[in-house]
């Protein structure tokens, strides 16, 4: 075992005793233990006791240590303290810039985990106000996590999106220096929306490919390496793998469809199709016989016998959004006051209506709002409303769904508010028989809205709590209650794959952008991609109702 093992095992101790709070002597014992450890000039391992005794700064007790991870490969103190500790705590102990000190805030007080979880606390801004953080440790925590992510080479549909359209942009002005016209085209996962992307894929069409292939070495964004059949793969400075396919320009809409959906669909196109030459991506669905299907769709499910009785979905798209619900304000944990988040909404993204749905009582992590806070609140909705006029803002809240199911405010609480969006944000670890009967009871109370981000997801780092989909979303159908498409890039949470299923049921979906920050308004475009994958029409979205629609809605469900 080398020294630097040897001395990551100490500091890994040192710093696991710090968090739990244990006795600073000792802390800095085995600190300093692991200091001396790692500076050594030679090897530990082969030394005997007696002589690892002997070096200065270790002593009896610290020997003992170093000798027991040499003999077992561990140390009995590590194992315990480790098993008092969430892995996921364990994984923040990596991150640069938050110590032991840090970290045990975050755990003890904010009842955060694992990296996952801090990540979309920083996201919700519920660092800027705890001891030892501000804005500027929380966006820079904010920064190594993402990091860290792209080290994994997946990325969130939403992280990919600027390097996509930058290396479009950076392709296609090189091109311009090939002859005939090169066509260009994004294709893959990322051109079907899939919410985590692991490749981009581009294609390019070209009349001479061999003159594309002797001038892709002078293309300055990426250094590409050539594979076989005219293909060529890069790493991008994030991590992302990149592919590029250089195709003969007569080819290059087939071939783009192909790279374009997953095999089963161009498989049950491309029978009916035949293989061209095609003057678009149009012209294959109309030779097959079918209907266009938006690539979003293209996922070899049913859509291609939609397409032939021409019964595809008209997608929504960003315009049919009439309004934004669940959003946060600095009456919880967010950064713009209720009237800057309106503000925002009717001037900037000239919607027609806001739903304003700080965190409930039991959300004390996010300063959520008792029943006195929430009167207040709804004195200042009633004053910006008939000064904003014909705006609204509709009062909402973010009601935490309870262990048992039950809401955290009594019925007369309840019913003071315009809608309420039920989520969990606690115990997150029930069965699945346990999770869907706790959501199953919140759906059932009269006065829940919308069933916030169901699973509780948070993408790349936290699995959804297990739930009964089917059995939900038959809930929800037999209560009248809307599901959340969750379109923070992180959640976008109900998955999916689930939309159908919830949308044959007759179930409304909301894009709801959970927005903590004016800017945040914006993720509702994920949240509309993600939609179109799961086949939503404008007619099945809440938020794309009229202000008389929607308060019409409101007042029924009521």
């Amino acid at each position: 075992m080398e020294n630097k093992t040897i001395a990551r095992s100490l500091r890994l101790l040192s710093q696991l005793m710090e968090l739990h709070n244990e006795n600073p002597f000792k802390i800095k014992s085995v600190a300093n233990a692991a200091l001396k450890v790692d500076k050594l000039p030679y090897a530990i391992q082969g030394k005997s006791l007696e002589e690892i005794a002997s070096i200065d700064g270790l002593g009896k007790s610290m020997s003992a240590k170093v000798w027991e991870l040499l003999e077992t490969g561990t140390m009995n103190d590590l194992q315990q303290v480790l098993a008092n500790t969430p892995e996921g705590i364990v994984e923040m102990l990596g991150i640069k810039g938050i110590g032991p000190k840090k970290i045990a805030v975050i755990w003890k007080d904010l009842g955060i985990e694992n990296i996952g979880e801090l990540y979309y606390a920083c996201n919700e801004n519920r660092l800027i106000e705890a001891k030892g953080f501000g804005l500027k440790t929380q966006e820079e925590i904010k920064k190594i996590i993402e990091f860290k992510m792209a080290a994994q080479g997946k990325f969130l549909y939403a992280h990919a999106e600027p390097m996509v359209n930058q290396l479009f942009a950076d392709l296609a002005l090189w091109l311009n220096g090939v002859s005939d016209e090169p066509l260009l085209g994004v294709a893959g996962e990322y051109r079907r929306c899939l919410e985590i992307v692991e490749e981009l894929e581009f294609v390019i069409g070209a009349a001479d490919i061999d003159e594309v292939k002797e001038k892709i070495s002078s293309f300055e964004g990426l250094q590409f390496e050539e594979n076989e059949h005219n293909t060529f793969t890069a790493l991008s400075s994030y991590g992302l793998k990149v592919q590029l396919y250089v195709v003969e320009k007569v080819n290059f809409y087939l071939d783009w469809f192909r790279l374009t959906g997953n095999a089963d669909h161009v498989s049950a196109v491309l029978v009916l199709a035949g293989s061209g030459p095609f003057s678009d991506e149009a012209a294959i669905y109309q030779q097959a016989g079918l209907a266009f299907v938006s690539p979003e769709l293209r996922e070899g499910l049913n859509e291609v016998e939609l397409a032939k009785e021409n019964k595809l979905p008209v997608l929504i798209t960003d315009q049919d959004l009439k309004g934004s619900l669940h959003n946060h304000s600095t009456w919880s944990d967010g950064v713009h006051t209720l009237e800057e988040m309106a503000l925002y909404c009717k001037d900037h993204l000239q919607l027609e209506y806001l739903g304003i749905c700080d965190h409930s009582k039991s959300a004390f992590y996010a300063n959520g709002l008792n029943e006195q806070r929430v009167y207040a609140q709804h004195q200042e909705i009633d004053a910006l409303n008939a000064r904003l006029a014909p705006f609204r803002i509709f009062k909402g809240i973010e009601s935490d769904i309870l262990n048992d199911g039950s809401l955290d405010y009594s019925d007369d609480i309840l019913k003071t508010f315009d809608f309420v969006v039920a989520s969990v944000h606690s115990n997150l670890r029930m069965n699945e028989e346990k999770a869907t009967a706790r959501l199953i009871r919140a759906i059932e109370n009269p006065y829940t809205t919308i069933l916030g981000h169901p699973t509780g997801r948070l993408l790349l780092s936290r699995k959804g709590y297990p739930i009964d989909y089917a059995k939900v979303i038959d809930a929800c159908a037999a209560n009248g209650v809307v599901i959340e498409i969750n379109a923070n890039p992180l959640r976008l949470d109900l998955d999916w794959r689930w939309h159908r299923y919830a949308l044959e049921k007759g179930v409304l979906l909301s894009v709801n952008p959970d927005a903590h920050r004016r800017e945040g308004f914006h993720d509702m475009r994920y949240g509309v991609l993600i939609g179109r994958k799961g086949g939503l029409e404008r007619g099945q979205c809440l938020n794309a109702m009229s202000l008389q629609d929607i308060s019409e809605y409101f007042n029924n469900k009521k």
